[in-house]
């Protein structure tokens, strides 16, 4: 049996995991695999996604950003050193040396090292309150010192620069960026797109200055930054410097063992990623490549990632270039580069469109034969799914170049049909529409995920996702196969038509929907994605208590129960508490729910108290003692509005400038209650610090000196997005004035289980034509919208004390309907940090069983 080769990969970053992959994608795992796997890496933790680094301000863990698998690196016998760096290379020898003393032999050598950021020598940058915009570790180190700074500057006005910026304006600081190029983004956008991308960012109260470079980060008489100095003589002060200069590669290693660099910087290799050194490649930003460029984009590094490895695998292949498009949100802007940008080729042409009042910069580089060169997108880059493919593919348009970047009322454009098969729709991992196609039609994949899983396409960047959705429509429907538009099997109408429909036709049950405007042959009974969207419509439309009558069959289980269902078949039950303001009273009395039924308890992030462990029986009671203390539900189960946040505004903190709690009591009393197509989370902050992170939220406002700026469509979790500023300057009643028609609107035309990101992102004219409908009346419908408003806020009532007050919808809250009163003996719970917490399925020998009655203790017993 041959024994297995020695490979160390140096680095453990996007490029080197996706090498990983790729590699044993090559080579697949069996009882005698043909490499031995050692990887070194510097950073405390495994590969993360650093394309999308800056969402960790917005909440997204590091683990959430992982991109190696659980269980990877076991399945392969992958041996992982954290925070053990490469130090030497001796390639006579063929071993490498690490910081911590390893020494480790190696057939052969991977480096992936990456690049380090640059930092202009100029005085002062290493000062405290100097930072680098890299590793999540620097991350940390910008927010700590962000909660004590009082402004941010960014040196550097490109993609990372930005983004810095957003983070730093994101906490709430008065943010400068400084560029030394005369337009911020200049390798990416023209001086159009510079103009416009300039505009919409200052407009956020971001200061840019371009044309000027640091000339001294100033300090004060701890050493510390304290102003930054720039070459043009300006000055301005700043306790928090971030360098987003650009990027070096990182090739100290090669030049130590005597490998040729560029003149410039990189390693160089050949179109198969090896060195001078056979045994030796070098893949990602520490690479020069055969074409003599330095990438810094994923798109590359994975493809030379996936070229190293089949050089290792002898399957042959090679790296002659990349695609090295873009498309982001800076600051809440859309931007887009791909192709030739810039017009250098010979003979090129420009068409341009440009919108300064709408923010809006598109132009086109258009070749000599009629071919698609490259082009620039700000501020609108709905088409760039359909634009970057067409140009990377060189073949001619078939629709004039005015329509792909006119509005879509002047010129609709192109669709996913004029790309030919071998246009490359996923440029982070080189999948073709062929290739897609190929899925659907052999692999049977009629969805995104499906394609996600057999092609890996959309598991990068994510920028071709909505393009791969047309895709896989478009190739469905071409092979007879219809796409439902549809809320589903019993409705062909999408949820916003049903809406209409209700409201305009005053139905009033789900029976009489489905027997009026059902598909036919579908039957009455409905589903679980039809039932709870209807429940939600009716609700919204005031259609009486959600557990009465039918009503009631509509609902999903949270809904059903008015509760959370947690994960041992237990329940959380969670109080309203206005913009987080409790009185001590309120505190005494949840404090002794929890402690005579056992529950426990946990501060959420919302600014409210969450009991878990409930049982169904024990919720009426729950409930009658927290309404008799005044609290009421804080619809933490249901598609419904569930906090408004809050800073303590003017009233407490230094830098208040207006009463924030005041007002988030005032929005989350107004909006209690109210049921959407999906939660509903706010925020008001009384200052531009931002400590409530209103930006983050579905609806957020953030106080100045002379009113309240709006921001709509912002989200934290998994797919976190910042808000778009909607209007500034709203005195009190033009703001809830205009809250009220955006959440109205929102309920109006959603789509089902669809958030206000996702919502305005597919809005038909976006911000802009938001702004039109809830400020200007263009569709004249703010009326209705108001009164739909108005019959709300008039007939809201508190689900928990009107199903106290009904004995019969009390009768549903029972564990067993033949024996009320009876707990559930399958929800089980063991003992943690003093509380309890769901039994796992292997702690079955030890059984918490919380009191049943109001004092009792908490017994632990032995199964």
């Amino acid at each position: 049996m041959t024994a297995a080769r020695r490979l160390v990969l140096v680095g453990h970053g996007m490029v080197g995991q996706r090498f990983l992959e790729a590699l044993f994608e090559q080579v697949p795992a069996g009882p005698a695999p043909k490499w031995q796997v050692t990887v070194l890496a510097e950073e405390p933790r495994p590969a993360y996604d650093r394309v999308h680094l800056s969402s960790w301000f917005t909440g997204t863990s590091a683990e959430e950003l992982s991109l190696c698998p659980d269980g990877f690196l076991e399945k392969y016998g992958i041996e992982l050193h954290l925070g053990d760096r490469a130090t030497a290379v001796d390639r006579a020898a063929r071993t490498v040396t690490t910081a911590s003393g390893r020494e480790l032999p190696y057939d052969a050598l991977v480096l992936a090292t990456g690049s380090y950021p640059f930092v202009p020598p100029v005085p002062g940058h290493d000062a405290p309150g100097c930072h680098v915009y890299r590793t999540i570790e620097d991350l940390e180190g910008i927010r700590d010192a962000a909660a004590t700074a009082g402004a941010g500057a960014v040196i550097g006005g490109g993609l990372l620069g930005l983004e810095a910026a957003g983070a730093l304006k994101a906490m709430g600081l008065p943010t400068h960026v400084v560029e030394f190029a005369p337009r911020l983004m200049a390798l990416q956008v023209d001086d159009g797109g510079g103009a416009v991308l300039r505009r919409r960012i200052e407009d956020l109260g971001v200061t840019v200055h371009t044309g000027a470079g640091a000339q001294c980060v100033e300090t004060g008489a701890d050493g510390s930054a304290r102003a930054l100095t720039l070459s043009d003589g300006s000055q301005f002060p700043t306790d928090l410097v971030i360098f987003a200069a650009g990027v070096r590669p990182r090739d100290d290693l090669a030049r130590a063992c005597g490998l040729p660099v560029g003149e410039r910087g990189g390693i160089v290799v050949d179109e198969h990623c090896r060195t001078a050194d056979p045994a030796v490649l070098a893949i990602g930003e520490c690479a020069l490549a055969a074409d003599g460029r330095v990438y810094g984009l994923v798109a590359p590094g994975y493809a030379m990632a996936e070229t190293a490895a089949r050089a290792l695998s002898e399957a042959g292949g090679s790296f002659t270039g990349a695609d090295t498009s873009t498309k982001l949100k800076l600051l809440g802007v859309d931007v887009a580069s791909f192709g030739d940008a810039h017009g250098a080729a010979e003979g090129a042409l420009d068409v341009t469109y440009s919108n300064s009042r709408d923010g809006v910069y598109k132009k086109l580089v258009i070749g000599a034969d009629g071919a698609l060169l490259g082009g620039v997108l700000v501020g609108d880059t709905e088409a760039y799914g359909i634009l970057r493919p067409l140009a990377l593919s060189g073949t001619p348009l078939t629709a004039p170049p005015e329509q792909l970047v006119l509005p879509a009322s002047a010129g609709a454009p192109a669709g996913p049909v004029t790309l030919p098969d071998d246009a490359v729709v996923c440029s982070c991992h080189h999948v073709t529409k062929g290739a897609v196609r190929a899925a659907v039609h052999d692999k049977g994949c009629t969805s995104v995920p499906g394609i996600k899983q057999c092609t890996r396409a959309g598991t990068g960047c994510g920028s071709c996702v909505k393009l791969l959705g047309t895709l896989v429509t478009d190739e469905l429907a071409a092979a007879g196969v219809e796409t439902a538009r549809g809320l589903c099997a019993h409705f062909e109408h999408t949820r916003a038509e049903l809406y209409e429909i209700i409201r305009v036709k005053g139905i009033d049950t789900f029976a009489r929907l489905i027997d009026e405007h059902g598909a036919a042959g579908t039957g009455s009974e409905g589903c679980d994605v039809c039932k709870p969207a209807v429940g939600s419509i009716l609700a919204s439309l005031g259609n009486g208590h959600i557990l009465d009558g039918e009503q009631a069959a509509l609902q999903d289980t949270n809904d059903h129960f008015l509760a959370n269902l947690q994960r041992n078949g237990s329940y959380s039950v969670v109080p309203r508490v206005p913009g987080g303001e409790i009185t001590p009273a309120g505190l005494i009395t949840i404090g002794e729910i929890a402690r005579d039924y056992g529950l426990y308890t946990k501060i959420t992030g919302g600014q409210r108290i969450d009991l878990f462990g409930a049982t169904v029986d024990q919720l009426p009671d729950i409930w009658r003692r927290l309404v008799d203390a005044g609290f009421e539900s804080g619809h933490a189960y249901g598609k419904a509005l569930r906090t408004v946040k809050s800073c303590v505004g003017e009233t407490w903190c230094r830098y208040g400038v207006q009463d924030s709690v005041g007002l988030a009591i005032e929005l989350e009393l107004r909006y209690r209650g109210l049921r959407a197509p999906h939660k509903l989370k706010s925020a008001v902050s009384g200052c531009a610090r931002e400590c409530a992170e209103a930006q983050s939220k579905d609806f957020g406002v953030i106080a100045t000196s002379t009113g309240w700026n709006l921001y709509v469509g912002g989200n934290g979790g998994m797919t976190p997005r910042h808000a778009d500023l909607l209007a500034s300057d709203l005195d009190r009643p033009a703001l809830i004035r205009t809250i009220d028609r955006f959440l109205m609107f929102y309920i109006r035309t959603a789509d089902r289980l669809e958030r206000t990101a996702p919502w305005l992102e597919r809005l038909d004219g976006g911000l802009g034509h938001l702004r039109a409908v809830v400020m200007d009346d263009s569709l004249g419908i703010c009326a209705d919208l108001d009164a739909l408003m108005a019959r709300h806020t008039a007939t809201y009532e508190d689900e928990w004390a009107a199903t106290l007050a009904d004995p019969v919808r009390l009768r549903r809250f029972a564990s067993f309907a033949n024996a009320p009163g009876t707990p559930d003996p399958t929800v089980r719970f063991v003992p943690e940090r003093g509380q309890i917490r769901p039994a796992l399925p292997h702690e079955d020998g030890q059984v918490l069983t919380a009191p049943l009655i109001a004092g009792a203790q908490l017994e632990v017993r032995a199964g």
